[in-house]
This record gives structure tokens, sequence and C-alpha cells, in this order.
């Protein structure tokens, strides 16, 4: 990638909500946006990965941007062929206009980059399940495709499930793990909730709408349709407003990734995060630190990968093995690797560990307004206590340019 780009991602799904504009607009004013907007992407190729402009170069030209008028993507939408029907009104028109804007197109490109690794575990658990496998966008109007989101009301990971709801779909919460941020074990259970919403309305677009405010709030809008076997259109107006964005939003979504290259939308290149990987059972107790060491990983590496656990530390046991999701392992390493898992007593196991248990420290100059508890709150891990007993301090009086000792 030429230059690095820093990204600002709101992780809740109301980054989506509250287009703003007229959707309709005419076919002059349409082609001018479309120059001016294919004129900015191409100014900004810094954006966009090596990959993809070495991809540009051998067909000699860029992609022509499309006119977005409603006969375009109406019909560009239909031929899509998806289970999901992915129908066309202004509101999903809306929602196309804004993520063809220059700070959408970066953000999906971003999407693309991550979709690289996600896509293909959503679309083989959906296959499995028998799920659309185009839901798979949806995780995107969700989570923004980060499994540590969060929302205002606490709803976590990429498929963002409440707690109750979590426990029951079957997925684990305690202080080692939140199955909720699981790629895996988070999809099935979506495809699970999907299904059988989907079983219960009968209408895909319903399904989804119940996977945004539960079913009961579609089943309340059904009867105040007053209709007799509604399609989600038809009691749109019935339903959350957050709810009456989240499919357009859904629809829009699938159609530019969908269309990503007559968009000038490319995948970002994203940090080396291991797209192939491989499974592993493991049945004794063992830090992330070990495992990585073993096999010559940054640690880092597998936090993405594993973002369930929460404390870098994989709590497994003979009884309740736990997976572990690795970067492709060399050869070389499967037997050094089976020894750490399994050697309490290994040399990499006792070396790494004892690394990990010397406290790091650093020396700290007092500066004016410096108080005991905002240095401590400054330093991760350090506390008010440590800092007085590390310094031999009596009390919490310092003054600036004292030099502290901060474990």
């Amino acid at each position: 990638m030429k230059n690095s780009l820093v990204l600002t991602v709101f992780l809740a799904s109301t980054f989506f909500f509250a287009f703003a504009g007229n959707a309709d607009i005419s076919e002059n004013d349409a082609k001018t946006d479309s120059i001016k907007r294919q004129q900015q992407i191409y100014e900004k190729l810094d954006l966009i990965s090596e990959s993809a402009i070495s991809l540009m170069d051998e067909v000699g030209a860029f992609p022509t941007l499309p006119i977005l008028t409603a006969p375009t993507v109406e019909g560009k939408l239909k031929q899509l062929l998806t289970t999901v029907p992915l129908d066309y009104n202004p509101q999903v028109q809306g929602f196309i206009d804004r993520y063809s804007t220059d700070r959408y197109r970066n953000y999906l490109s971003r999407m693309m980059g991550l979709g690289a690794y996600y896509f293909p575990i959503y679309e083989r658990i959906f296959r499995e399940a028998g799920l659309p496998v185009e839901i798979k966008y949806l995780s995107i109007v969700e989570s923004a495709l980060d499994p540590h989101a969060v929302s205002r009301v606490g709803a976590t990971g990429l498929w963002q499930f409440m707690h109750a709801t979590a426990k029951v779909y079957g997925l684990q919460m305690d202080r080692h793990m939140d199955e909720r941020k699981d790629p895996f074990a988070a999809s099935r259970a979506a495809a699970k909730y999907l299904l059988e919403s989907y079983e219960t309305f009968g209408d895909w677009l319903l399904a989804i709408a119940s996977y945004n405010c539960g079913p009961g709030n579609v089943l309340k809008a059904i009867r105040r349709s007053g209709l007799e076997n509604p399609d989600y259109w038809a009691i749109s107006p019935y339903l959350p407003k957050e709810t009456r964005n989240y499919v357009p939003a859904f629809i829009a979504m699938t159609y530019m990734l969908e269309y990503h290259e007559e968009h000038g939308i490319f995948p970002l290149e994203m940090p080396d995060f291991g797209k192939e990987t491989q499974m592993i059972s493991v049945q004794h107790p063992i830090p992330f630190s070990v495992i990585a060491a073993a096999i010559d990983v940054d640690e880092a590496s597998l936090k993405f990968l594993n973002p369930a656990y929460k404390m870098g530390f994989v709590n497994g046991s003979a009884e309740s093995p736990m997976r572990l999701v690795l970067p492709q392992v060399a050869p070389a390493d499967y037997e050094q690797l089976y020894a750490v898992l399994n050697e309490p007593n290994h040399p990499i196991r006792k070396e790494t560990l004892l690394a990990a248990s010397r406290p790091a420290s650093v020396t700290y100059t007092v500066k004016s307004g410096d108080t005991l508890s905002g240095i401590a709150k400054k330093h991760k891990g350090a506390t008010v206590t440590g800092i007085k007993t590390a310094n031999n301090l009596k009390n919490s009086q310092i003054r600036p340019g004292m030099k502290l000792q901060i474990f």
C-alpha cells in the first residue's frame, strides 16, 4: 500500500441511520456528479491497494463509475440472482447515494479488506445451515466487521448479540471468553436466529427486520398494518425507525459490494492477519504468548484470529477442549507446537512465562498538575499503592520534577 490509511469506523448499527436529501436526481446532474466522483477517486489512488492498481494497469484503464439513476440501480439489483429479494425504492437509492460518496467508498474498501477473512467463514456456515449467503453483508451493517463492537445498549460482536439472546442461542460468556466475538460461534447463532425468523414470517426481509428489532416488534407491526400477509415494505411504517433504515441499508450495502469495481471500490490491503488458517484443539490451559513463541508468529495475530478470548489465555481442558485458530503453521513447527501444548515443562513454555512474569518498569518525571491516581491511569497495570511502595512514598504528595519508578 502506498500510504497507510486511518479510518474512523462507527461500530454500532446506528452508523447507517437517517439519510438525507432527495434520492431522485436528473440524468444530467447524475452524469456531472459521476464525473466529479471519478476525478476525485483517481486523484486519491493512494487509498487503493497495490494489487487493485496492478489489476487496473493490466486492463489498461480505470473503470467508469456508473450514473446512479433509478433505472440503472433498479436494473442492476434485478440482475443479482439472490434468494433475499433486493427490492428497489427511494429509501434504497438514498443509502446507495450515501455509500457512493468518497467517505463511504473508503470505508467500504476497508470492509472488503476485512471481508477477505470473514466472508468465507460466513458463507461456509450459511450454506451448511441453508441460509442465503448474501446475508453476510448484514454483518457490516451490524458491526462494521469488528468483533469487539459494542452498541449503546450492550449488543456485542460481529453479529451484535445481546447477552440474554446470546445465552438462548448457546453462546458461551464467562470471565475467560465471550463467544459473541467469535466469528464461527456467533455466525452459527445468527444463522439459527435468522432461519427461525424466516420459518415464522416466511419472508427473508421480515426475518432480517426481526434480527434488528425482534420478532415481537415485527408481529406488532403486522397487526398494526391490518394486512393478512404483508411484506416488509407494507409494515415498514409501523416498525421502529432504526429498523425502517436497517433493511434498505442492507440492500444498498449488498448492491455496492456486488458492484464494487464499477464504483471504484477496491479492497484495502489489511495487515497480515493470516487468511490461510487452521484450527487446533487445546486441552490444557495455555497463554497466547507461549503458542506465538512456539510457531514464531506475532501474538497480535493470535488475538485477531481468536477475539473471543478475553485475557490472551486459552482455558482448555481434557473435559472441555477449546478451539484455537492459528495462522498456517509451517510443517517444521508442528512437533514444537504439539510439545508446548502438552508439556508443562517445555523450555519455550517456561522461558515465555518467566519473561512475562518479570515486571516492566519506566521512569516517569512528575509534571505540574500530576497526581498519583492520574499517573497510575496513564500506565497500564500501575496502581497508586504500587507507585508509593516502589518509590518509598509515605503519602500521596508529589512535586514537579520528581522521578518515579512505575511498575
